[in-house]
């Protein structure tokens, strides 16, 4: 992995992001994985928010959606999330990077600002699905598949044929 773009800052996502954030997800999912404005919202908005935006020169160039969220719960795609959920460990929900920005380093600086933040929460565990083959990718961050309920499995399968539960100690 290339060493972090220095021009490149992250700040907490907010709402005025949400349409360029949009084109991203639109230019890095397949249609079943993307979610609407509402539910992108829902997700700024809920308590122990750690969703980040990268900027490079004022654009930007990437965006982390992740949250403190129930243990081994994963919503699913689309759903609006309520204010206030208990958060047992940090669930990472998507992160993606606009053309542009790939090879820049920033999904890893993304990672690394949301674990900060969310240990400030007194969160010491991260969830995520791992979709459309990116389970390599997170191994490298840290996260390992880990087996669960066949509840969990099914919404595990909901993601996608190739979605892999993940999770990661932090702390």
């Amino acid at each position: 992995m290339p060493p972090p773009d220095p021009a490149i800052l992250i700040r907490p996502l907010c709402p005025d992001d949400l349409p360029d954030a949009l084109a991203i997800q639109a230019a890095s999912y397949p249609a079943f994985l993307r979610e609407d404005r509402a539910a992108f919202l829902s997700r700024l908005e809920i308590d122990g928010s750690c969703c980040l935006a990268a900027t490079r020169e004022g654009a930007l160039i990437a965006y982390m959606l992740a949250h403190g969220w129930p243990r081994a719960a994963p919503p699913a795609v689309g759903t609006i999330l309520p204010r206030h959920a208990a958060m047992e460990v940090l669930f990472i929900h998507d992160l993606a990077v606009a053309p542009f920005g790939r090879g820049t380093g920033v999904g890893g600086l993304l990672v690394a600002a949301s674990v900060t933040l969310a240990e400030k929460f007194g969160l010491h565990r991260a969830e995520l699905i791992a979709v459309e083959g990116a389970a390599d990718y997170w191994r490298r961050l840290g996260f390992t598949e880990t087996p669960g309920s066949p509840a969990l499995a099914a919404k595990v399968a909901g993601y996608g044929p190739t979605a892999k539960w993940m999770t990661r100690e932090i702390g």
